[in-house]
């Protein structure tokens, strides 16, 4: 999960930081209110602030990113070192070359300038600018993990509602679709096992897809079903290659994943055309699933205006994957290709 915090938030942060630094200064003694000015006027303060935010801006966005982010302590702890001692480079930059050649003087007496006892004495003032770093990051991504949360929890309250406006006595329903399956298993085989699958399509939509997550071997079974009814509807002209290879059993992924995808290429894409197939395939393998499908559709259709169920299921993805999945979608020459890939689990 990435963070997303504004730049301007460290600027008004630092900036915050920057006068009750001064204040608190001056504030131990009143006659330290002469060598802060100085020490302002001459430019070592706000260098020496600058030099703090540069090694904080680099921690926050790099080395928090790439290794606290994925939990990777150790690397991270590593990476300490490596930001004081780059700390210490850019102050002396500042201050020791920068600053000295405009206002004539230095902020360590020469023998302090000593590259040993110089970087050994910013470790201590570089160290500030890694902690605030690790606990703002640490703290935005808590932040965000509340408000992905909360965004999550609202979207299936609000699927929970559609679905309970949807379900109009499922019962009945389902006694009622058991009634015709009974009458016509002895006259239509063909129409009682269409009326079965279409009972148990609706079974599952009713009773499964609410949950956060689902059984890979229902899933897949759900799109069979699908798969199925669709053919009837198009009279068997339903041009498509549908695949599902490896093993599968109780393998657990998001609910509704693979759907999203099928329905979208039903809803979208072309069919009666035998050279413009349209293709879904599932691949299970080394503990991960992969869906990809591929399909023509209409000329002028603006395929990529039907975003809100994809960004929708993008936020699910991050939430629960975080960035263990890849999801792509790809648009060109009247044809939409997407690819997911997530890990399964047990």
């Amino acid at each position: 999960m990435k963070s997303r915090i504004p730049f301007y938030y460290h600027i008004v942060f630092f900036f915050l930081l920057f006068l009750t630094y001064i204040f608190w200064d001056i504030g131990l003694n009143d006659e330290k209110i002469e060598t802060v000015i100085k020490a302002i006027s001459y430019g070592i303060t706000p260098t020496h602030m600058l030099a703090i935010f540069c090694i904080y801006i680099l921690n926050f966005y790099y080395f928090c990113e790439w290794f606290l982010n994925k939990k990777k302590l150790v690397f991270y702890i590593l990476t300490i070192p490596v930001s004081l001692l780059l700390f210490a480079a850019v102050r002396y930059f500042l201050q020791e070359i920068v600053m000295f050649n405009i206002t004539g003087m230095h902020n360590y007496y020469e023998e302090a300038r000593e590259i040993g006892y110089y970087i050994k004495d910013n470790f201590f003032f570089g160290l500030p600018a890694v902690i605030l770093s690790a606990l703002t990051f640490l703290f935005w991504q808590f932040h965000t993990a509340q408000h992905q949360n909360q965004e999550l929890l609202l979207e299936n309250k609000k699927a929970e509602f559609q679905m309970l406006k949807a379900q109009v006595s499922p019962h009945f329903l389902f006694n009622t679709l058991n009634s015709f399956y009974s009458q016509l298993i002895l006259k239509e085989d063909k129409m009682a096992d269409d009326i079965l699958v279409l009972s148990d399509l609706l079974r599952y939509v009713i009773t499964e897809t609410d949950k956060d997550e689902a059984i890979l071997s229902k899933e897949i079974q759900f799109i069979q079903n699908y798969i199925h009814l669709q053919k009837k509807r198009f009279e068997d002209q339903l041009f498509l290659d549908f695949t599902v290879d490896g093993n599968y059993s109780n393998e657990k992924i998001i609910s509704s994943a693979l759907v999203h995808f099928v329905e979208n290429v039903f809803k979208h894409g072309k069919f009666n055309n035998e050279e413009e197939k349209a293709v879904i395939s599932i691949r299970i393998k080394d503990g991960f699933l992969e869906i990809s499908t591929f399909n023509y559709f209409i000329e002028g259709e603006n395929y990529s205006s039907t975003g809100i169920g994809f960004d929708n299921l993008t936020k699910r993805l991050e939430y629960t994957y975080k960035d263990q999945f890849i999801l792509e979608k790809t648009e060109e020459n009247n044809t939409f290709k997407t690819y997911l890939k997530i890990p399964l689990k047990k």
